[in-house]
């Protein structure tokens, strides 16, 4: 079946909730994607950046094959190897406390949010979150999302959300009430335009929130599992959250969210008040297990920020070259190039030279290529990428 058939036999059955690119994909490797028609593209969005590792990593497949072969799914009413063995990784690699399983990085959201809310009721409920950001498309999460293009036409939307700018923490103050139980923070906004925040802010955020006594949640289900150069992206700035929030990367590729919150905080759980069926699926964290031993074995960190600094360095260089360029940020290998024009178009013509990338917030390039890209791989898309932008 060629490309062709695909997309029309997928436009007739699926809902249109996505515009998807004319390509079908079928088969992939390291940074490498294949068509169903054998063209190669060169993946330099990562899935959206879940695809850390590249495409069909030979240790994650391995994990998902053995472990199918023994255990596919079991209730949550009994206890599995993967999972402990997922958990006690986890705490071991962020702070003390305990993990909660689920699908996505807006279940994963939803969880972080009941539990602020449950720690705080009945006085405190009201949580705040930063304009341009992103947490999720459930109704709740996408009121979390402090962008009104993502909750139009879903009113009612779920009370006890405010937004306050990233950066600005007198407006943050002022946001804050007797009601106010947490701050929910991106430590790098993704859907947002790949906005840094600056260390000094994130400090005092902290500050503010032992003060208030109120939560301090990071989302990281774009920004963690190595994408910034760091397992999670919070270390960048000398703090450490109440609750963690993680999904995308850590499954390898299969759906896998994570909750982590203090013990003091994951305590308020008690059984019945919150479940995921799928939740710490055997194979999905006999996978993430693989992705964790794997960036440590393969010195992946290490690898991110040493390309990272490659891959922008050679993006600044397009720069000086290209009026249509802005600026070139982020950390890692979640780098942002904001444009002075809409990117599509530059999206669309990468596509057609073989470099899969992504434009977000309009005007900003969305480069995350996988954990253990190399410098060949770097070199060709930035000739590519500097072709389209120069031209």
């Amino acid at each position: 079946m060629n490309s062709k058939e695909i997309i029309k036999i997928s436009d007739k059955y699926l809902m249109h909730t996505y515009k998807r690119f004319p390509i079908a994909l079928v088969s992939g490797k390291g940074a490498l994607a294949r068509t169903a028609d054998g063209k190669i593209y060169l993946d330099f969005f990562s899935g959206l950046a879940v695809n850390n590792l590249g495409h069909c990593h030979p240790a994650v497949v391995k994990a998902i094959h053995i472990q199918a072969g023994k255990l596919m799914h079991t209730s949550n009413l009994y206890y599995t190897v993967p999972a402990m063995v997922l958990a006690k990784k986890l705490i071991g690699l962020s702070f003390p406390g305990k993990v909660f399983f689920c699908n996505s990085g807006a279940e994963a959201n939803e969880a972080a949010i009941k539990l602020c809310r449950k720690w705080g009721n009945p006085k405190k409920n009201e949580i705040i979150t930063m304009k341009e950001s992103f947490h999720g498309r459930t109704v709740t999460t996408v009121t979390a999302t402090g962008q009104t293009k993502y909750q139009k036409g879903f009113d009612p939307l779920a009370p006890g959300f405010k937004y306050s700018a990233l950066n600005d923490i007198k407006a943050l103050r002022k946001a804050i009430t007797n009601k106010t139980t947490a701050i929910m923070i991106e430590p790098i906004q993704g859907e947002g335009g790949v906005n840094v925040p600056d260390v000094k802010f994130i400090k005092e955020v902290r500050a503010l929130c032992n003060k208030k006594k109120i939560l301090l949640i990071f989302d990281e289900v774009q920004t963690g599992i190595g994408r910034t150069g760091k397992m999670f992206a919070y270390q960048y700035f000398g703090v450490k959250p109440d609750i963690l929030t993680l999904a995308k990367a850590i499954g390898g590729g299969l759906p896998l969210g994570i909750t982590i919150a203090e013990k003091k905080i994951a305590g308020v759980f008690e059984p019945g008040m919150h479940a995921s069926t799928f939740g710490g699926n055997p194979v999905t964290c006999a996978a993430a297990n693989a992705v964790l031993d794997t960036i440590k074995k393969e010195k992946l960190l290490q690898n991110a920020n040493k390309m990272g600094s490659y891959l922008v360095k050679r993006l600044n260089e397009i720069k000086k070259k290209s009026p249509k360029i802005k600026e070139v940020r982020g950390k890692g290998l979640m780098i942002g190039v904001e444009l002075k024009e809409k990117g599509a178009g530059i999206v669309k013509e990468c596509m057609e030279k073989g470099l899969l990338i992504n434009c977000t917030a309009e005007k900003v390039l969305r480069i995350y290529p996988p954990l253990n890209v190399k410098k060949a791989e770097i070199d060709k898309a930035v000739k590519i990428l500097k072709g389209v932008l120069t031209r």
